[in-house]
């Protein structure tokens, strides 16, 4: 979808390697995500194989820039150290019947504010984005079966973690820097990360920038319903590659799903 929406409007489109977990993104993973997408059609002005004026295209190389944005965050107020664990809040939620999918951290476990550097001992810790409570995030999305959106902070997400106690930069804050730095003036992606983008404007607007466009486009699903994913065996692109199926197809279905959603506005 981002790349045919670059097409029609004449853009630069930037292929990212979001590789900042070390024990998820190989460099075999890499190069089999680039034979896909190339195999799919698909071509970009600017990426780890081509180059571009945005270097590096790795984000596993552009850790300086995340470090400097987490110390302007913290030296800012926005952020606060915690210790609390994905665990406890999952069993948080549970115990009293809430949502343990995503669940909203809670406002009690928050440290006073003006509590924004670690104590001794405390340098595993991750680094929490203080929301503003109560408050609702609103955007209208490019995608016109989207339009207005809005969400409440605290409500439908909480504090959220812009740096990993495992010393590694969450996703969150490195797109948003990413962005930021290679000028994106449009994001396309998956409707679950709905709740990301309003996250991402509260990140957005303590570093003072200017938001990009957003266009969240709908997933591939499964004959069940269900969003393709690799816990659930889903098949892969390899996959459809080995068996014969001509890619051509897929561009096919690419366009025919993006003008089916703008007749649908």
């Amino acid at each position: 979808m981002a790349w045919y929406r670059s097409r029609i409007s004449g853009g630069t489109l930037i292929y990212r390697n979001e590789d900042l977990d070390p024990y998820r993104c190989k460099a075999n993973f890499t190069q089999a995500a680039l034979e896909d997408m190339r195999w799919l059609g698909l071509n970009w002005e600017e990426g780890p194989d081509v180059g571009g004026g945005h270097q590096p295209y790795h984000q596993s190389e552009r850790t300086s820039l995340y470090r400097e944005t987490l110390a302007h965050l913290q030296e800012k107020g926005h952020l606060y150290p915690c210790k609390r664990s994905r665990k406890e809040l999952r069993e948080y939620a549970q115990d009293r019947g809430l949502d343990a999918t995503d669940p909203v951290f809670p406002e009690m476990w928050r440290p006073e504010v003006g509590t924004n550097h670690f104590k001794q001992g405390e340098e595993d810790c991750a680094w929490r984005f203080r929301v503003p409570y109560g408050r609702v995030i609103e955007f209208v999305d490019v995608n016109p079966d989207v339009g207005a959106t809005s969400f409440v902070a605290g409500k439908d997400f909480g504090d959220f973690v812009v740096w990993r106690r495992d010393n590694v930069p969450a996703y969150e804050l490195a797109v948003v820097v990413d962005d930021v730095a290679m000028q994106v003036s449009e994001v396309v992606r998956g409707a679950d990360l709905l709740v990301s983008t309003a996250r991402q404007l509260l990140l957005y607007e303590a570093l003072g920038q200017m938001p990009p466009a957003f266009f969240h486009c709908p997933l591939l699903k499964d004959e069940e319903g269900r969003k393709l994913s690799k816990s659930l065996d889903s098949r892969s692109i390899e996959q459809h590659r080995a068996s014969g199926v001509e890619s051509q197809h897929w561009q096919e279905e690419f366009e025919a799903t993006y003008h089916e959603i703008l007749a649908g506005s």
